[in-house]
Order: structure tokens, then C-alpha cells, then sequence
């Protein structure tokens, strides 16, 4: 097509103008003149010459406001010949392609590092210069990306769009669903290069590494102790504090860990989700059941560095000490003899209630 001179196209524009002041606006009657076409509007060089039907958003181009209309329409003309995937526009189907090809043609000037989309370099170079332009208006906390700022809003919005298709849990980020998952399908995608232990997450094979390597990064300002994870660090803490956070809504007792208040929950509900694989019988806790699982075996892990005997659980060790040490914790409020067992005061307590604490055998 033919494009008009720049000094034609005001000339014009000029005399669409003084036409306009020429003719007034016409009184409103019966017989309503039909709309200008866009092919109208094209001929005097409107700079906003096409509107969008539906939501009144205007264009300068015609094909801008056809890729546009896809939006409503749904339409997606590009296929992408390796995977079937669709697009509305032949620009975001030139960037899927970098997926199936692996090219990166957009580097970063700092580090090197390359990336598909020149948006993808734009968010990562936030890193280099620290620009966070996305600012919560609840909170006033800043992020680098838009996508981190929709998501933190759901913090103060109690959003949870990503549902479980298994159990129906509910999440804030796309990302927590897909962990979650992980539970069900039973997945575990990252593995210990060392033992070859599998990891459902990420972060829990990291902590898990500094088992081999003996890395104890955090240490607690108060006590020195040192921890291979911060999160355990930070529970830690709590010892120190006396920071109780989570509440039990049936009693209200408070415990320094989330998991520890979702054990306790199961006393009021009931609950039992750990079974035995050999006699079928069900635990409230995982430890609890790995503890019965030795009966089956006959593990005794716990060995007595004294005398050698074993024991399966590290508590019966404790108590068998005793033996050795003397110690005897457990004191008689009434008389104040003292014994090395819980069990053994409890059943002297009986001498001074009154109460026979040899049941005779029946006849």
C-alpha cells in the first residue's frame, strides 16, 4: 500500500477540523445516521481509529486490536508443532519454541547467565541492582516481580485459589500445591548424591547434605548450639524465649511448633493415620510406630555403655542408668523416700492413700 507523506496526512487532519466547526453536532431526531465504518475512521488518520467492541479499549493498528479480540474470542491460531501447544499470538509461540530448541538468546551483562525471554533477564537483573518496583499496599513490603507481590497479597487477602484434587487442601502459590502433591503420588525427585537418600523437597535435601559434610551453619546467639538448618535454629530459640505461638483450640494448651500442636490434636479427634505393615495396629505418631515396629524385629538400638544390655527404646535406657547411678528423681510428697521409677513411686503412694495395690487373683 501506497503510505501517505507526513505533511498530506496533516493537511488533512486540518481540514477534518474545520469541517467539524462548519457542521455542528445535528439535534437529536427519528432518523439516526448510521455509524462511521472503521474503513471511515482509517480515512482521516484517526490515531485511535479501532475500538474494541467488547471491553472499549482502542487501538492505532488494525492488527493490534485483531491479536487483541482473541482475548474475548478464545482464539489461538498458532500451534506449536512439537508439543500441540496453541497461542494467541505468533510472538508467544516464537518463545515457547526456545523451550523445545533450548536457545537463549537474551545474557545478562553482570553474571552471564542467559535466559529465553527478555522479560525473564529484566525480572533477574532486579538480583544485580536490587530494584524491587512492586510494593504492597497493605503492608508496604517490596518485590522484585509482580507475580511475588499476587501472591503475598493473598497473606492479607486469605486467598487460597490452588485446591488439592486428592484431599481438597487448599494453597496460597502454585508451587505449595505441587509440593503438596508429592504426599499422594508419593514422589521424591531429589536424591542424595552421597547415600542416595530421596527427598520430596528441595530444602530437605539440602539440610539433609550437611549430615555428610558436618556443616552446622546457625548457631544460637544465647546458648552457641549449632544447627544444619535455620528453621531448626529458630524452634531452638523458643527454648530460650518460652515462645509458645501455636494454641490448641479444644484445651488450649500452647506448644513452641506447628507439629507439635497437630500431634496433640489428634488426643481430641482420635485420630491414628500410622499403621503397623505387620499386625495392622494404628499409631497417633510416626515415632510411636517406629518404636512398635522393633517388637516385629527385635531391634534394640539403645545399648547401656555399663553393663551392655540393650534396650528398644531410649527411655528404657534412661531408666535402667539408674541402676548404675543411684539417681533416684521421684520423691514421696507424704514421707519423702525417693525412687529411681515413676511407677515404682506411684505404687508406694498407695501405703499412705490406703489403697491395696496387690489385687488378688480371682477365685
Amino acid at each position: 500500500l501506497h503510505q501517505k507523506d507526513p505533511s498530506q496526512i496533516k493537511e488533512e487532519q486540518e481540514e477534518l477540523r474545520q469541517e467539524t466547526a462548519t457542521f455542528p453536532a445535528r439535534e437529536a431526531s427519528n432518523h439516526s445516521e448510521p455509524e462511521p465504518s472503521s474503513d471511515q475512521l482509517l480515512s482521516h488518520n484517526s490515531p485511535t481509529a479501532h475500538l474494541c467492541s467488547t471491553c472499549g479499549k482502542r487501538f492505532t493498528r488494525r492488527g493490534q486490536l485483531k491479536s487483541h479480540m482473541r482475548i474475548h474470542t478464545g482464539e489461538k491460531p498458532h500451534l506449536c508443532s512439537t508439543c500441540g501447544k496453541r497461542f494467541t499470538q505468533r510472538g508467544q509461540l516464537k518463545s515457547h519454541m526456545r523451550i523445545h530448541t533450548g536457545e537463549k538468546p537474551h545474557s545478562c551483562s553482570a553474571c552471564g547467565k542467559r535466559f529465553t525471554q527478555k522479560s525473564q533477564l529484566k525480572s533477574h537483573m532486579r538480583i544485580h541492582t536490587g530494584e524491587k518496583p512492586h510494593s504492597c499496599s497493605t503492608c508496604g513490603k517490596r518485590f522484585t516481580q509482580k507475580g511475588q507481590l499476587q501472591s503475598h497479597m493473598r497473606i492479607h487477602t486469605g486467598e487460597k485459589p490452588h485446591s488439592c484434587s486428592t484431599c481438597g487442601k487448599r494453597f496460597t502459590q502454585k508451587g505449595q500445591l505441587k509440593s503438596h502433591m508429592r504426599i499422594h503420588t508419593g514422589e521424591k525427585p531429589h536424591s542424595c548424591s552421597t547415600c542416595g537418600k530421596r527427598f520430596s523437597l528441595k530444602h530437605i535435601l539440602n539440610g539433609h547434605m550437611q549430615i555428610h559434610t558436618g556443616e552446622k551453619p546457625h548457631f544460637c546467639s544465647t546458648c552457641g548450639k549449632r544447627f544444619h538448618v535455620k528453621s531448626n535454629l529458630k524452634t531452638h530459640m523458643q527454648i530460650h524465649t518460652g515462645e509458645k505461638p501455636h494454641s490448641c483450640s479444644t484445651c488450649g494448651k500452647r506448644f513452641t511448633q506447628k507439629g507439635q500442636l497437630k500431634s496433640h490434636m489428634r488426643i481430641h479427634t482420635g485420630e491414628r493415620p500410622h499403621s503397623c505393615s505387620t499386625c495392622g495396629k494404628r499409631f497417633s505418631l510416626k515415632q510411636i510406630l517406629n518404636m512398635h515396629m522393633r517388637i516385629h524385629t527385635g531391634e534394640k538400638p539403645h545399648c547401656c555403655c555399663t553393663c551392655g544390655k540393650r534396650f528398644t527404646q531410649k527411655g528404657q535406657l534412661k531408666s535402667h542408668m539408674r541402676i548404675h547411678t543411684g539417681e533416684r528423681p521421684h520423691s514421696c510428697s507424704t514421707c519423702g523416700k525417693r525412687f529411681s521409677l515413676k511407677q515404682i513411686l506411684n505404687m508406694h503412694m498407695r501405703i499412705h492413700t490406703g489403697e491395696n495395690h496387690i489385687l488378688a487373683a480371682p477365685v
